[in-house]
This record gives structure tokens, sequence and C-alpha cells, in this order.
């Protein structure tokens, strides 16, 4: 496994600006940074709970069809160059929605964000099953991309509080880097090196 790629891309895609991160983003200029954790407690949960089921249909699917975990890699690599282009193309956090937040809101907008619905689904065949099939590395890996998505989504509360005029300045610069650091993870997923 290359921890290194496996890193960078959980890093990446989970602190990079989607549909949930924008909404952290904006709430907490609205009703500030306490009320705002409501809504990262429950998109950390969801997030956690769609990672389990991810783990778990893909290792169903791993015994049943072996030759399923190429297909993923090759559909996460894909997927990756996809999040690669609208990250480099991205608004600035200005587009954000003005959306309520609390702990349910949270909760439920993980389950209809294509972006963390996508990630689940191909981090774990992609990165985890490849090389450790038993159940109890799929929980570790599970746990460990729960953490780094709950410092992703607290992190987007601190910059939100204090560098958004910062990140908006620099936007640009920071989209081409992240959609590098994509473009790097799919391709040592598909196997291209």
């Amino acid at each position: 496994m290359n921890l290194a790629s496996f890193l960078i891309y959980c890093i990446v895609v989970t602190f990079t600006p989607g549909p949930s991160n924008i909404v952290i983003l904006s709430s907490t200029q609205i009703v500030g940074a306490r009320k705002t954790m409501r809504y990262v407690l429950g998109a950390t949960l969801a997030f956690g709970l769609l990672l389990t089921a991810s783990a778990f249909l893909n290792q169903l699917l791993a015994g049943v069809l072996p030759g399923i975990l190429k297909v993923m890699q090759i559909v996460g690599g894909l997927y990756m160059v996809y999040l690669a282009y609208q990250i480099y193309k991205m608004g600035t956090t200005e587009d954000a929605p003005k959306q309520v937040t609390g702990f349910w809101n949270g909760f439920i907008m993980q389950f209809v964000n294509p972006k963390v619905v996508l990630f689940t689904f191909t981090v774990i065949p992609s990165y985890v099953l490849p090389f450790y099939q038993s159940s109890f590395s799929s929980f570790l890996f599970v746990v460990l991309i729960t953490f780094i998505g709950f410092l992703a989504y607290s992190s987007w509360v601190v910059f939100g509080t204090v560098f958004r005029t910062l990140l908006n300045r620099h936007q640009k610069l920071l989209s081409i880097l992240m959609a590098l650091f994509l473009l790097y993870s799919a391709i040592i997923v598909s196997g291209l090196i």
C-alpha cells in the first residue's frame, strides 16, 4: 500500500471544498463556530457510516467477484480525475449556499453529497482491500478516514472564522495545487505508476 498516496487522497478529498465544507464555511459566518460544530458532528457520523457500509459491501463483493477490485480502482481513479477538474475550475467561497445547520442537517447532507458518497465507496477498494483483507484492518481504516474527515470539517470551521479573506484571495492557486495532488493520487490508484 502506498501510504503517502492514501493519505494525500484522503486529505485532499476531505479538506477541499465540497457541498458540506462550503455549508460549514458559510454557517460559521452566519451562526458562529459553536453552532456549526453540531453540523460537523452530524456530518462526521454519517461519513463514518458510509465508510463502514463501503468496507462491508466491498469485502462482500471482493469475495464474490475478485475482479471487482481492479474495476473499482479504475473507477476511483477516474473519479479523482473528475474531482481534480472540478476543484481546478471551482468558484470562490462566496458562492456558498446559505443553509440552516444542525446535527441532522449535517447527517442527512452526507447521504446526498455526491463527493462524499463517491469518495467513501472508492477509497476502501482502491487503497485498503488490495492490501488488507481482514475486517479488523478495514475497521481501523474506517476509523482513520473518519477522523481525517472530522479534522477536515473542523478545519473549515476554523478557516471560516479566521482565514476567509485570505482563502478567497488565493483561491485559484489553492485550487490548482489541490487538483494536482488529486491527479497524482488518481495515477497511483489506477496502477499507472
